[in-house]
């Protein structure tokens, strides 16, 4: 969608949320130049994440009886 900066400033809530609503660039025409208002693509928080090999090598009982005080150390 192209507006004026007038239609713009007049309209700005209802032009703002149909950007948001359809995904399409909003192209606001001021002086000669034309500057552009595109809604970011919203990404899942866990898209980011790294995959890693599901499941537990060994066996669990195993780690049941570990002493893990001679492990771990005091926070300071």
């Amino acid at each position: 969608m192209r507006v004026t900066a007038s239609k713009l400033r007049e309209n700005i809530y209802k032009i703002l949320d149909e950007a948001i609503a359809t995904g399409q660039p909003v192209e606001v025409v001021r002086k000669g130049a034309i500057l552009k208002i595109v809604p970011e693509k919203r990404t899942s928080k866990l898209a980011g994440l790294k995959k890693r090999p599901f499941g537990f090598k060994g066996n669990p009982d195993d780690i049941i009886g570990i002493d893990w005080l001679k492990e771990w150390t005091e926070l300071k």
